[in-house]
């Protein structure tokens, strides 16, 4: 489940996908670190809308954790 986290260009992007990965590691079950890292997304970006985070933050994890993909991602605009 590791992926390399230096490919991920974004602060908030790595920080979601390390946050989720480590939750899961731990136990915590899929939707339960799904909502954290959409809270952790959102202390990122205030400005972000609920569903805004919850599309962002479940692209990711379904690119650098279930594909296991090492191309960029669309993301956000932050860098």
């Amino acid at each position: 489940m590791a992926v390399e986290l230096s490919r991920i260009a974004r602060k908030c992007e790595r920080a979601v996908v390390t946050a989720y990965q480590e939750l899961r590691e731990v136990g915590t079950e899929d939707v339960t670190a799904f909502h954290a890292c959409t809270t952790l997304y959102r202390i990122h970006h205030p400005e972000s809308s609920l569903n805004e985070a919850r599309r962002l933050v479940s692209e990711w994890i379904d690119h650098h954790v279930v594909r296991e993909s090492k191309s960029p991602t669309k993301g956000c605009d932050c860098d």
